[in-house]
């Protein structure tokens, strides 16, 4: 049964939130604040995490931050902040997507689908698993990826892009067989969320990020992985 930590101090959301998934058979922990949310975090080991930002005792990026140092599973950001640099800012923290309050509820769930499809563990398709070149290494069975010799932390959706993306080099991949692939059947449009994501891939692991070498765009078909 797949394990979801809800962290929101919404008593009315959180209630929603609790019926809806235990109804859909995930067992669920919530905790009403950031301290809580660690605290449970490191006893139970969930599978995906649920995240406000706006926390009573923390902010949610710091404790995203802390999440991080506990547990690998994927995090997404329940909030009603719209800003980029808030979306930006949560996504560099470490969560694997970003849902805007209000939501539906059942597109929610297919989010969380697609979370828990990805978990830290899976297995890599067969082809190229190992990238070595001017200065970037990344091994996507050791999961791992280093830049000038420095270790580079990935979320596990980031993970999953780079995956799709280096078992494909120098092959077009289409921007909707990536968001099919990483976030599920389509539910209204998530190219932004697919730009975000490129976005934080390049500043980690391009040496230069406004001109990027290895993860090229295809002006509106697609991404291509260049060695």
């Amino acid at each position: 049964m797949t394990r979801v930590l809800v962290v929101e101090d919404d008593p009315q959301l959180v209630r929603a939130l609790v019926i809806n998934l235990r109804a859909r058979h995930y067992a669920v922990d919530a905790a009403p604040d950031g301290t809580t949310a660690l605290r449970l975090a490191a006893a139970h080991r969930p599978d995906v995490v649920m995240l406000d930002l706006g926390l009573p005792d923390m902010d949610g990026v710091d404790v995203i931050r802390g999440l991080r140092g506990r547990t690998p599973a994927p995090i997404l950001v329940l909030s009603a902040r719209t800003a980029s640099q808030d979306r930006a800012a949560a996504l560099d923290a470490g969560a694997d997507d970003y849902i805007t309050k209000p939501f539906a509820m059942d597109a929610l769930v297919t989010r969380l689908r697609a979370a828990a499809r990805r978990p830290e563990a899976t297995p890599v398709p067969p082809g190229v698993t190992r990238v070595a070149t001017d200065g970037l290494t990344v091994d996507l069975v050791a999961r791992k990826a280093t830049r000038d010799g420095h270790d580079i932390r990935l979320t596990p959706t980031e993970w999953h892009l780079l995956e799709i993306l280096i078992t494909s080099p120098g092959r077009l991949v289409p921007r909707q067989d990536l968001l099919r692939e990483v976030w599920g059947p389509p539910q209204g449009d998530r190219t932004p969320y697919l730009r975000v994501y490129m976005a934080q891939l390049r500043r980690k692991l391009e040496a230069d990020p406004s001109r990027p070498r290895h993860l090229v765009t295809e002006p509106g078909t697609g991404y291509r992985f260049e060695t």
